[in-house]
């Protein structure tokens, strides 16, 4: 790492946050833009990556002149649960129904946290579903499967 950065964690961020916020805006660019009182299909990823590429500039600008920590260890066992349980409440949700892939969702990904216990785990989890159920299905009327066909038997 270069000795002009002194803060890596909020220049990784920053570079991070302007790669992101310049892709939005060159993809955006096969759009047209519109006006903002007639916005077309280019305008909001145009305008958001903007914004997001600004925060990267200033974060990266920040890492030169704030010190800060090292980067700590790279946590790939809790990345690779965080992920796997985000892609199986993808694919969960349309079988399994709501409650099952909220309940899987929690667990999995509580299991990535070094004060994980089963008891508080299970108790979140099914905290969640009971409120996923209540917001999306009863209040919202949204037509997801609180059990889905893979539970009718």
């Amino acid at each position: 790492m270069p000795t002009f950065i002194r803060h890596p964690k909020d220049f990784w961020t920053g570079f991070i946050f302007l790669l992101f916020g310049l892709a939005a805006v060159y993809i955006g660019q096969d759009y047209p833009m519109g006006t903002a009182g007639r916005m077309g299909p280019a305008y909001f990823p145009t305008i958001l990556g903007s914004l997001l590429a600004m925060i990267g500039l200033i974060a990266v600008f920040r890492s030169c002149v704030r010190p800060g920590d090292a980067i700590g260890k790279f946590h790939i066992r809790e990345i690779v649960l965080i992920l796997s349980a985000i892609i199986l409440f993808g694919i969960l949700m349309r079988g399994a129904g709501l409650v099952p892939a909220v309940v899987l969702l929690v667990l999995l990904s509580s299991y990535a946290s070094p004060q994980f216990t089963w008891r508080a785990s299970l108790l979140l989890a099914l905290g969640m579903a009971v409120f996923s159920v209540v917001v999306f299905v009863k209040l919202l009327g949204l037509p997801i499967a609180i059990f889905g066909p893979w539970f009718s038997f």
